[in-house]
């Protein structure tokens, strides 16, 4: 039974979170603790482990496609809803890291540095891109549509792999310029 209801009990929550983060994330990105007094180390040994984080949501996210491919309907909302917590995990530690630590600049140059913006940038638009559409995937098969849960599923499924593969190759792009 279609539940028509619960996707529009949800919607308002949706935008809000949609909005909600990405300006949370930027303004938190700017804020340092060090400037408000509080004397604490970067969490320098935080960028390997939300990096690893990313690659495993990558590997969550295939299995849970091939999960539903082959019916296992249960074994695939398991692995969406840890997708879900490794990406909000992953949140969590990306902010505290940025909270204590300086950016790092990417030292390589020429066509590597193109490269490198270039899947940052996308990175970076997608991963914003994507809170939406995850959000949205998930209500759909919450609420039992699961022909509008399949349609945007098809559209959210290959963005998300997308942002987690990136995340990994920007931060192994990035990580010999880490300071030590």
């Amino acid at each position: 039974m279609e539940d028509h209801s619960l996707e529009k009990k949800y919607n308002k929550f949706i935008i809000a979170v949609s909005i909600v983060i990405p300006v949370v994330v930027a303004i938190l990105f700017g804020v340092k603790l060090k400037d408000f007094g509080y004397n604490v180390e970067p969490l320098s040994f935080l960028p390997p482990i939300y990096a690893t984080i990313n690659g495993i949501t990558a590997v969550v996210l295939v299995l849970a496609v091939i999960a539903i491919k082959k019916g296992n309907q249960k074994t695939h909302e398991r692995l969406m809803t840890t997708a879900i917590g490794l990406s909000v995990a992953f949140l969590v530690m990306y902010v505290a890291y940025h909270m204590t630590a300086d950016s790092t600049k990417f030292g390589g140059e020429g066509i590597v540095k193109l490269i490198y913006f270039f899947i940052l940038i996308t990175h970076i638009l997608l991963s914003i891109a994507i809170i939406p559409l995850v959000l949205i995937t998930y209500v759909r098969a919450l609420a039992k549509r699961f022909d509008k849960h399949r349609k945007i599923a098809k559209i959210t499924f290959p963005l998300w792999l997308y942002v987690a593969v990136t995340g990994v190759i920007v931060y192994l792009m990035i990580s010999p310029y880490y300071a030590h």
